[in-house]
């Protein structure tokens, strides 16, 4: 398991290359960028996070000067990202009758357009 507990060691893959943010001379000589590959189908409840996120989630880090720090921020994003996932669909909203005050404020403006309209005309119509 990783240190936030939630991804199994097996279910994640590393990659570090050379990053382009800060670190001044040491940028070009120290793989400190990361990236994270976390296989999802070898997670429990695969199922939903394929369906939501794809079979492989893919995520980069290279914030940091340090490789230690980017792994942490790459492994807390996907931890997110993956919690995000699993979390269950809002309520779908619920198709209600027009209120009070929208029907007379609907009724209102087309007296309105009605009136705009009637002025335009000339009086022999």
């Amino acid at each position: 398991m990783d240190s936030t507990g939630l991804l199994p060691e097996r279910a994640l893959t590393w990659r570090f290359s050379r990053s382009s943010g800060p670190g001044g001379q040491g940028v070009n000589t120290t793989d400190s960028r990361v990236e994270l590959l976390v296989d999802l189908t070898a997670l429990p409840d695969h199922d939903r996070l394929v369906e939501r996120l794809g079979p492989v989630l893919h995520v980069t880090a290279s914030e940091h000067r340090s490789q230690l720090r980017n792994r942490e921020a790459a492994l807390d994003r996907a931890a997110e990202r993956i919690a995000q996932a699993r979390r269950p669909d809002p309520p779908s909203r619920q198709a209600r009758r027009p209120s009070r005050g929208a029907k007379l404020r609907r009724l209102e403006d087309k007296r309105r357009r009605s009136d705009r309209k009637a002025m335009r005309r000339t009086p022999s119509e």
